[in-house]
């Protein structure tokens, strides 16, 4: 967003600035004045802690074009352009909804409970072989994440992608009403947040609100061997849907699979008869790639220029991402976050990928399942395979059920708990770890793992 200062006041509704700040050119807007650019608009908010007024002259000191101030704050500093409004988020939000109905830039707006991130960064990695994108980066999806993102946004991008997190019912549909997508992605219904949503279907049905933000002439592309999508999406009306999925029922469904070490091939069923390349690990990520390469087929891009744009892309870390350890080990670090879906499909990538050492897991604590988390680790435990896994460790005092499970099916000393040991978690590994192992480290977020892959590398 590049706009005057006058301008930002007619967008918000609100009183002008001093005359002589009229003319304020401001570029995008930041909430951190550790990582507000020159030309920014500082949106200071009030936090259980924090009052980020305080840090309103740092931020003019960094170089901030202007700063917002909430009304009931005292008095702003003088002789530097300020907006006073009631409320710095709510303006913030209204901000971002006015700029992005005033902008010209198509959105591809994505939820879903496992890989969004990765779904986001395929599809904005392969329209950029095409267009001018921009895409959500880190965390940035939710209510005020997401308007950020939105105002840096530049003017002339062609497609934004944009990532929507939730963590309780009508928090995507805010945000999709917010973007006004002209598509939406939604990967699959997994169990994260049920602690907070009750269970799947009510997890789906907060997915769903996705489709809120379409218009009759948007588009969902959903994972259509989830019954619960289907079922959504049998019941809804006002836009378009389309599938994506293994099952020969979807709308598009890969007709072959090769998988390999560095990626997977796709024979796709849509009669181009060619084969696209994607450089990524496991086959779940199939499926984030069948919905990146239907959102680019849907854009107008051929499979040539999907395949080109799958080799520029750069993936968000610890995602399935592939390091070496000091040893010459291979470690996949999918440390970010665990839920038992994705776990799951972590774990059937390292017992079906041919290699030449063994194969070691590390998993961490899956959070947020509600009353139910010790079931769904037990179950992860009772489904590993000794025949495949040659060692399983195990973090966290809700990975020690794993453990537990694991250790009834395993030989003696090939199973080993941690608790919240990390030191000497570290350390076991790095006598246990040789040259060619394959070592996959899962956990959610709160687990750190990284921390041990970062000992080991």
């Amino acid at each position: 967003m590049k706009r005057t200062l006058k301008q930002i006041a007619d967008m918000l509704g609100i009183n002008p600035p001093e005359p002589a700040f009229h003319d304020t050119v401001i570029e995008g807007a930041s909430i951190n004045t550790r990582t507000l650019k020159s030309g920014n608009l500082f949106i200071p908010f009030r936090g259980e802690k924090v009052d980020g007024h305080q840090y309103v002259d740092q931020a003019f000191e960094i170089g901030a074009g202007a700063s917002l101030w909430q009304e009931d704050a005292g008095t702003p500093p003088a002789g530097v352009p300020v907006l006073i409004v009631k409320d710095p988020e709510i303006a913030l939000q209204k901000l971002a909804r006015v700029y992005r109905q005033q902008a010209s830039f198509k959105v591809v707006a994505i939820t879903g409970s496992n890989g969004k991130t990765t779904t986001k960064d395929m599809i904005a990695g392969i329209l950029s072989n095409s267009f001018k994108v921009q895409k959500t980066e880190g965390n940035f999806n939710n209510q005020l994440g997401l308007p950020l993102t939105l105002l840096d946004v530049e003017e002339d991008t062609e497609v934004s992608v944009l990532e929507m997190g939730m963590s309780g019912f009508r928090q995507i549909a805010f945000l999709t009403e917010l973007a006004q997508p002209e598509i939406a992605v939604i990967t699959n219904i997994g169990e994260s947040h049920l602690q907070d949503l009750g269970s799947r279907e009510g997890i789906a049905k907060a997915k769903f609100e996705i489709s809120e933000g379409l218009s009759e002439e948007g588009i969902l592309f959903y994972y259509g061997d989830e019954p619960l999508l289907t079922d959504l999406v049998a019941s809804s009306k006002g836009f378009r849907t389309s599938s994506y999925g293994y099952g020969e029922n979807n709308d598009f469904s890969p007709k072959k699979i090769e998988m390999s070490e560095e990626g997977s091939r796709v024979y796709l069923n849509d009669g181009t008869g060619e084969w696209i390349d994607v450089p990524v690990l496991g086959k779940h990520n199939v499926l984030n790639a069948l919905a990146a390469i239907k959102v680019a087929l849907h854009l107008g891009m051929d499979t040539q220029s999907i395949t080109q744009g799958f080799s520029q892309m750069k993936l968000t870390a610890m995602r399935m991402e592939k390091v070496e350890g000091s040893k010459g080990e291979i470690i996949i670090n999918d440390a970010y976050n665990a839920s038992p879906t994705s776990m799951r499909a972590a774990i059937a990538f390292a017992e079906e990928v041919q290699g030449q050492g063994r194969k070691i897991l590390l998993l961490g604590d899956m959070l947020e399942l509600g009353t139910e988390e010790e079931v769904f680790h037990r179950e992860i435990g009772r489904e590993l395979n000794p025949d495949k896994i040659d060692f399983v460790l195990t973090f966290g005092d809700r990975g020690q059920w794993i453990g537990e499970e694991a250790l009834k099916q395993f030989p003696k000393g090939r199973v080993r708990t941690f608790g919240q040991n990390k030191k000497e978690l570290i350390s076991i590994l790095q006598e246990l770890t040789a040259k060619g192992d394959l070592l996959l480290v899962k956990g959610s977020r709160g687990m750190q793992l990284e921390e041990v892959v970062e000992a080991l590398r």
